[in-house]
């Protein structure tokens, strides 16, 4: 089965070469490299050859060696592929028995204040929804995506960072900053017509007359499997109730 086509890969790239160009302050992309590393260096091991991921090409496949890395990275370039299962497939092939990956993703809430915004408006004044926002998975799904491609002790956390903008404006600044304007297939090619803007404006939540904004950053990290690694306990193998060791008296249902 071909996979649906959520994202313009090319016009992606546009918006990333803008980025470089601006050079502004990328402060979420310097927040989640920061937390990557900090992450990382609470590993308790030495990787000598690491494979960084932070952008992905149009055809999503990651032309390196398989078995040939013992770390692969990817801060900010993951939440906007097409593929995200097979693409995380491809990743734990490229890793050595016992290797590490680790990334940093946008997921969950980001941006809700915007999309809910969007919606209304367009719902007010045209009459329906255009794809303005993109999707971003849940914690717990990428959790799960990360077992589905066969990692080993997958963990998926999250960091909410909540941001207040003076204006519209700003927050459109931010997000070329970091190359995050739309980029979705199906998105309107026009400009937004001014009623629509007009009452995205009146339909955005504020906060002390500033326009509140949530970026979520979703960490993963999974090994590829090793013989050496913790397995978790078969059902029924446990040496101690959960009745001990909680303190409480256990009651048998009838």
């Amino acid at each position: 089965m071909s996979v649906p086509r959520v994202f313009d890969h090319r016009a992606l790239a546009l918006h990333r070469e803008r980025a470089r160009r601006i050079g502004a302050d990328r402060f979420l992309r310097i927040e989640a490299g920061e937390s990557l590393h900090q992450r990382l260096a609470a590993v308790n091991r030495t990787f000598e050859r690491q494979l960084a991921l932070d952008e992905i090409g149009e055809r999503e496949f990651i032309d390196a060696e398989d078995g040939a890395f013992d770390l692969v990275t990817s801060v900010l370039g993951l939440h906007c592929v097409n593929d995200l299962p097979g693409l995380l497939v491809q990743i734990r092939r490229k890793l050595k028995p016992d290797g590490l990956f680790m990334a940093a993703l946008f997921g969950g809430e980001t941006l809700r204040e915007l999309r809910a915004a969007f919606t209304a408006a367009e719902i007010e004044t045209l009459g329906g929804v255009s794809p303005r926002v993109a999707p971003f998975a849940d914690v717990r799904d990428l959790g799960g995506l990360l077992q589905r491609a066969g990692f080993a002790l997958p963990v998926a956390d999250v960091e909410r960072t909540s941001v207040l903008y003076q204006d519209l404006a700003s927050l459109v600044r931010d997000l070329r900053a970091h190359g995050e304007t739309n980029a979705l297939c199906e998105r309107r090619r026009r400009f937004l017509p001014r009623g629509t803007l007009k009452a995205l404006l009146e339909n955005y939540p504020r906060e002390d007359g500033r326009l509140h904004a949530t970026f979520d950053i979703v960490y993963l990290s999974g090994w590829a499997p090793h013989e050496s690694q913790q397995k978790p306990l078969r059902p029924g193998s446990a040496k101690a109730r959960l009745a001990d060791v909680l303190g409480v008296k256990e009651h048998k249902a009838s």
